[in-house]
């Protein structure tokens, strides 16, 4: 599947919601090849994870993706680079990114996906990916997933 920004993509179950997270990291992999930052946006249960657990079977296809609810970050070494995969559903201000090293993972490159970007709108660099995965009420495993760049 090629990828396309802007482009509602609507999925009926989480493999599909992978399959979307695959091809849009193979985008990233050749338009953006030393990292990108993806902000996340859904609800508890939108399919953000297995979005992420997508995007890693392209670029660090060996990874385990579990969500980093407890841990706050979870960090894979891939073939492709790094992946780092975040979870701001605690953070609650600066002082808290600071305590988990936030701003040296993105110095360091790599691919962040950070789920829960609502709760650091203070943080987001001045270019990043916006992904929106957005359930639908009519069918509990439906879900429509839209990406864009923004520029601050």
């Amino acid at each position: 599947m090629e990828f396309l920004l802007d482009n509602p993509y609507h999925t009926t179950n989480p493999a599909q919601s992978e399959a979307v997270g695959a091809s849009f990291a193979q985008y990233l992999l050749e338009r953006e090849p030393h990292g990108a930052f993806v902000a996340m946006y859904g609800d508890l249960g939108a399919g953000k994870t297995a979005f992420v657990r997508g995007a890693a079977t392209a670029i660090a296809p060996d990874a385990y993706v579990q969500s980093p609810t407890y841990t706050v970050v979870n960090e894979y070494h891939g073939k492709n680079g790094l992946l780092f995969h975040f979870d701001m559903y605690r953070i609650d201000d600066e002082d808290s990114l600071d305590s988990i090293g936030y701003w040296d993972y993105l110095e360091r490159g790599g691919y962040c996906f950070v789920e829960w970007s609502e709760k650091i709108p203070f943080a987001l660099p001045d270019e990043y990916y916006r992904l929106e995965i957005r359930k639908h009420a009519d069918d509990d495993n439906a879900r429509t997933i839209t990406i864009t760049k923004e520029h601050i």
